[in-house]
């Protein structure tokens, strides 16, 4: 297990230094920011993101993410233009020593919350969700992570309009497509693709929701077999649906896992939840249990501390603060440690 942080570049509020200082931490998950949608990340922009990991003493092997274009999931002819310049910028990654790609493919939204300060009892506070404020809310006006707020209100309405006859097989299709176009450069640059869940797992805003559960991963693994084509298995986004069973999946799949987002939750109602500290006592998915199952299978890729609460007085990214993602880190440390020694 190779732990790792989140770092939002240069203009991130958390000094490299303090993640440095966290125990047992390999390496950290960032991005170049200030390239277009669709456009390929040019090398001497990686080459400046490596330079700084490696003075802080950081690896850079884990990119999070490398954003596909809307064309590309609308499977617009557009976008055999955006697959070329997506697989150019695999190979430039490459060259620096990336190893694994996470991405997503969710139309248009990426992750979605209702409240970014939900007050625990203990002051702490936390992202939630409400799905029936969701349902309320119109998409065209809204102010959370989780959407490109780069978008001007005709470009969105367009967009929401060109998926209102996108089926969930058509997206499908249009994943498989990009995968397809894509695996000779993870070939060749020796990367791994790990396709984030969708979060929360379930269509929203009329627009389909295709990776929420192992029946997707199957059908991943069916239509792209290539080893290169695998998972980040993010406890939270498959959490929030009911269904999945997550000790049961780190087993089934730890050798197409490339990279666990481990964070918690804790249930609401039927689709709501309220995100909480990493320990398993904290919330309603068994983090030993889910680790253990991903010792026990063999895996060996990278992990990071998931959403943090913001604590101690610390007011920074909702969700992204360093105090509460340091202690899940550790945590997520000694429950690997663990159980490692235990299967030897």
């Amino acid at each position: 297990m190779k732990m790792t942080f989140r770092w939002y570049g240069e203009s991130d509020s958390i000094p490299l230094q303090y993640i440095k200082q966290i125990p047992n931490m390999h390496g950290v998950v960032t991005a170049v920011y200030d390239v277009p949608v669709g456009e390929v990340w040019q090398e001497e922009k990686i080459a400046r993101l490596k330079t700084l990991c490696d003075k802080a003493g950081l690896g850079m092997e884990v990119i999070e993410s490398v954003p596909v274009h809307e064309d590309i999931k609308l499977g617009k002819p557009s976008r055999d233009k955006y697959i070329a310049n997506y697989a150019q910028t695999i190979r430039n990654l490459g060259k620096f020593g990336v190893k694994c790609i996470c991405y997503n493919f969710m139309p248009v939204f990426d992750w979605l919350r209702t409240d970014l300060k939900t007050t625990a009892a203990d002051g702490s506070n936390s992202l939630s969700y409400n799905h029936e404020q969701l349902l309320r809310l119109d998409p065209q006006n809204l102010h959370l992570p989780g959407w490109d707020e780069s978008y001007t209100v005709s470009e969105l309405n367009s967009l929401l309009d060109a998926y209102k006859n996108v089926t969930h097989e058509q997206l499908f299709d249009n994943l498989v497509y990009f995968l397809k176009g894509i695996m000779p450069a993870c070939d060749q640059a020796g990367i791994d693709m790990a396709i984030h869940p969708d979060d929360p797992p379930w269509d929203m805003f009329g627009l389909p929701r295709i990776v929420t559960g192992a029946k997707s991963y199957d059908s991943m693994i069916k239509a792209v077999p290539n080893k290169h084509n695998g998972f980040t298995f993010c406890t939270g986004s498959l959490g929030a649906g009911r269904q999945n069973d997550l000790p049961a999946m780190a087993k089934k799949y730890a050798d197409r896992i490339y990279f666990a987002h481990i964070r918690q939750l804790k249930y609401c109602g039927d689709k709501d939840f309220t995100e909480a500290g990493h320990r398993t006592g904290a919330g309603d998915l068994d983090i030993y249990a889910i680790v253990k199952a991903l010792v026990n299978a063999g895996f060996d890729g990278y992990v990071r501390p998931d959403h943090g609460r913001n604590i101690w007085g610390e007011a920074g990214k909702p969700g992204y603060g360093l105090y509460d993602r340091a202690l899940g880190a550790a945590y997520l440390n000694g429950l690997f440690e663990a159980m490692e020694k235990e299967k030897k």
